[in-house]
């Protein structure tokens, strides 16, 4: 089944990547109706949205391993899920004590979860789980993140905040923002001791010193909102967004001093998720709630419609050397 048009080059160095989109579909939805195909789609070459593996409503995150792209793993609402093939065959990963994933995160030798009650932690690709949470207040997490340049430094969001490990989850201390609710906690590709987080009411918050304190800036965009989603572009140091209900998109391109609002050419300002194009500067993608993914070629200043009308995108990655 494919959905949509998506207009997308790619680069020779990234010519097998593909956006994966991690989505939902509930508008004007009756109880009993059949549910529209919600879950896992793939722009495939010919610049369609395929869906993939079964219709499931509740997908919130994606990742893919990192010695087999093909392979992908899903947080969904019933549990962690391997989607191999290219997202087309899916296995259940986890029993019935982990439900409502909120985030993942696949690293070359291990499965981190975030879910409604903690973090857990699989060594052997979902065979087995430990627990991570015990010693953190509040065990709702919906954001997990592994430095990529220290595998055993890990950075948590939820309820209260940003909250740091650095044995591998074993021991956690608070970061920062801990008056807010943590959506989402982005690592900058150019600098790996930059970090974003977006919060639920207190804006985006940022860390200049690996994940070890975070502050709101003078000009923090998204304050007494809910803010869904933070990218960094990845062929632009400079440049990051954040994304959100009521700001829409708001991007800046001088580091994080000063942001703009860009909602031109959106039909409504209520954003769930971004990403950044790897391959062509000044690409963005951008959800609208219920309306489609919208794309824009001028760092968001204009927008077009690409496709998945009518759902709610929670993720979109770009996944190198899938692409089929």
């Amino acid at each position: 089944m494919k959905y949509g048009f998506l207009f997308l080059t790619a680069l020779p160095l990234l010519a097998q990547s593909s956006l994966y989109v991690a989505a939902g579909a509930a508008k004007e939805y009756v109880v009993g109706a059949k549910l529209a195909a919600s879950g896992l789609f793939r722009q495939t070459a010919t610049r369609e949205w395929e869906h993939l593996g079964y219709s499931i409503p509740f997908l919130f995150a994606l990742d893919s391993d990192p010695a087999d792209p093909s392979t992908l793993y899903l947080a969904a609402g019933n549990g962690l899920i391997r989607a191999s093939n290219g997202g087309r065959d899916w296995t259940i990963l986890t029993g019935s004590d982990i439900t409502e994933l909120r985030d993942l995160v696949v690293t070359p030798t291990t499965i981190y979860i975030a879910h409604s009650h903690g973090l857990r932690v699989s060594k052997d690709r979902g065979k087995t789980w430990t627990e991570l949470s015990a010693r953190l207040h509040r065990k709702y997490t919906e954001a997990i993140r592994v430095d990529r340049t220290k595998p055993e430094v890990l950075l948590a969001g939820g309820e209260e905040g940003v909250f740091r490990s650095e044995d591998s989850g074993q021991t956690w201390k608070p970061a920062g923002a801990g008056s807010y609710q943590i959506m989402r906690l982005e690592q900058s590709p150019h600098d790996p001791c930059f970090w974003l987080a977006a919060t639920q009411g207190g804006g985006v918050y940022a860390s200049h010193d690996c994940g070890k304190t975070f502050e709101s800036p003078s000009e923090a965009p998204g304050v007494g909102k809910t803010l869904y989603d933070v990218a960094f572009d990845p062929t632009t140091p400079a440049r990051m967004a954040v994304g959100g209900w009521g700001p829409g998109v708001t991007v800046s391109e001088d580091g994080g001093k000063t942001w703009q609002a860009r909602n031109s050419g959106l039909p409504r300002s209520d954003v769930s998720a971004l990403v950044f194009d790897p391959a062509i500067p000044g690409r963005i993608y951008a959800s609208v709630h219920e309306e489609a993914i919208y794309v824009s070629d001028d760092v968001g200043r204009s927008w077009k419609p690409s496709g998945m009308e009518g759902r709610v995108a929670n993720r979109m990655k770009f996944i190198p050397g899938v692409a089929k």
